[in-house]
């Protein structure tokens, strides 16, 4: 069975999956990480990789940019394909002085002033919870590997933050009992879906910008920052 943006066949794609939004970093991540690696999609270059990992069978895939883009891609993994468990790997700018570049964010809530739950279900839902039992693994599995983590709420934008014409504005619209201390683009409308499909979902993310602190890491920087997450993520899913 295939989609129109998926080209895998039923059971070509493991129960456990692995998201990224960059698609030469799922390529890098199944190369380095996983054995017995299988291509089983690149339509748009959006790459799948299925193989295993300590034995077990897991898929590695790209998501792209953005709620519209990693919609389309956890939509079908849970619908059509059986997926159980994501865990998105991603990037994410910190709000906060106490959160510093290449700190580890495990999101907790994920607000957004999008309608993209509006649109896809006529639902007008604003805040949607990371899963318990994926946290619970993640939080287990860094005390064990001796890897820090903050736990944090994050906001999903529908634009790169970096670019708003007042971004004091938008920080001033967000609820304040959330405490919201990052942002990303992607993962309220992964937790959502795995709502409405009563999935698991979680997120990590590595901070690669600060507005409080005006840093930011390069492009490389940030492609080679995300070695101790990855391997987080690929014992927690196991």
């Amino acid at each position: 069975m295939a989609t129109a943006h998926n080209e895998a066949n039923l059971g070509d794609i493991a129960k456990n999956v692995i998201m990224s939004g960059d698609p030469i970093r799922v390529k890098q991540i199944a190369e380095k990480y996983l054995s017995d690696i299988k291509l089983v999609n690149s339509i748009r270059n959006i790459y799948a990789y299925t193989g295993k990992y300590k034995g077990k069978d897991i898929t590695i895939m790209a998501h792209g940019m953005g709620m519209p883009s990693a919609g389309i891609y956890v939509y079908e993994l849970y619908k059509f394909y059986g997926v159980e468990n994501i865990i998105r790997l991603g990037s994410c700018g910190s709000y906060v002085d106490d959160i510093n570049l290449l700190d580890i964010v495990l999101v907790d809530q994920s607000y957004t002033e999008s309608n993209y739950s509006y649109t896809l279900n006529n639902e007008h839902v604003h805040i949607m919870q990371s899963s318990k039992i994926l946290n619970e693994k993640v939080e287990k599995i860094a005390k064990r590997e001796n890897i820090n983590i903050v736990k944090a709420n994050a906001c999903t934008t529908d634009c790169f933050d970096w670019y708003m014409s007042d971004l004091n504005k938008f920080l001033e619209r967000m609820p304040k009992d959330l405490n919201i201390k990052v942002a990303e683009m992607e993962s309220f409308a992964i937790f959502y879906l795995a709502h409405l499909f009563n999935k698991n979902a979680s997120c990590l993310l590595t901070v690669v910008d600060s507005h409080s602190k005006k840093q930011e890491l390069s492009a490389k920087e940030r492609q080679d920052s995300i070695d101790k997450m990855t391997i987080l993520a690929l014992e927690s899913i196991i």
